[in-house]
């Protein structure tokens, strides 16, 4: 199963165990393929599976899935990754999908909201170089925001061991998170405007926002839900605006819009798989005539981090002059980052 595959590479053994066992109720006939075999004809496109892990993760999280606590470390217990303890917990998520099925049926309708912290110390170089090159404040427009958690990039720290960059007393904090060269960061950037959208957008400010965002976190992997944690705690004082809409009609009443005086960059992270064909014609449509219309003292960037095959690519254009340059290579979720000179083609 590709899903199992994908959670092993980046480090969820709990959940490629698990999504072994699920895979074989679905080819069994079983509640799995109940579930799931009228879903969406996209199934990767649309992460049902995901969508599924993270329904049944947040009536754990709630306190509602007592049968798994113990196999989830997010809820105080301890995975048991032997042949045994794989069908102790593959049996445990059967019946709680029994068990709570109306509740499993609504979390399938709703869409993958990670909003990955970790993918700050990628955008972070991006940003970094934008600032140097153009000496204007960034206007940042964020497709598929979620909570617009990466909207607030600058309110989280980063120390290259080199350059530093943001609060010093932030609570999200990355360090050693580069392998080889890091990014030169610019140690103040100035963020003159921030916004965003979703076709779905979450309010990280209440108690559902964060249990939603937190059911996505994989539950054997601590460090994230840590940082997840904390940047919440920074989005509660410090707001955005993430409008529900459509990327493409977003996008383009937004570029619409003269911004002199500033760098507009729009950026994205594991966006672009998610979009409908004709959202997506619609953003590169815009992306290329606002290109057009850019000058020295309104240029454009696109700072996108979108998936590679096993790694996540991290890739600049900027207008005027629409060059494109592969800034760098990391994990869906982020760190490590392998940072590499700019190229451009």
């Amino acid at each position: 199963m590709r899903q199992a595959a994908s959670c092993r590479a980046q480090g969820s053994t709990l959940y490629g165990r698990l999504l072994d066992g699920l895979a074989d109720d679905y080819r069994r006939g079983g509640i799995v393929h109940e579930l799931l075999a009228a879903r969406p004809e996209r199934p990767v496109h649309d992460a049902v599976t995901l969508r599924l892990l993270g329904a049944v993760h947040r009536l754990v999280l709630a306190g509602e899935a007592p049968a798994l606590d113990t196999h989830y470390p997010s809820a105080g217990g301890t995975a048991d990754l032997s042949d045994e303890g794989a069908a102790a917990l593959t049996g445990a998520f059967l019946d709680t999908l029994a068990e709570h099925r109306a509740a499993v049926v609504d979390g399938l309708g709703r869409t993958v909201q990670t909003n990955e912290v970790g993918r700050a110390a990628a955008l972070v170089g991006g940003f970094s170089l934008v600032a140097r090159r153009t000496g204007l404040p960034l206007r940042q427009l964020e497709v598929g925001a979620s909570a617009g958690l990466l909207l607030r990039w600058d309110r989280y720290r980063y120390d290259t061991g080199a350059t530093t960059l943001g609060p010093a007393d932030s609570p999200v904090r990355f360090a050693d998170a580069w392998l080889g060269d890091a990014p030169a960061l610019v140690p103040e950037v100035a963020v003159a405007e921030r916004r965003g959208c979703d076709i779905a957008p979450i309010d990280p400010t209440t108690a559902e926002g964060r249990l939603t965002l937190l059911s996505f976190v994989w539950p054997d992997q601590a460090h994230r839900s840590e940082r997840l944690a904390a940047a919440l705690d920074i989005a509660a004082h410090h707001p955005v605006v993430v409008d529900a809409a459509d990327a493409g009609d977003w996008l383009g009443a937004q570029l619409a819009r003269p911004s002199p005086g500033r760098v507009t960059v729009v950026h994205h992270s594991i966006v672009l798989q998610y979009l409908p064909r004709p959202s997506l014609r619609a953003m590169k449509d815009a992306l290329l005539q606002a290109g057009a219309r850019a000058t020295a003292d309104a240029p454009l960037a696109w700072l996108r981090m979108e998936p590679a095959g096993g790694h996540a690519d991290l890739r600049l254009t900027m207008w005027p002059g629409g060059d494109e340059e592969l800034l760098g290579t990391t994990g869906y979720h982020g760190p490590p980052v392998h940072w590499v000179e700019p190229v451009r083609r």
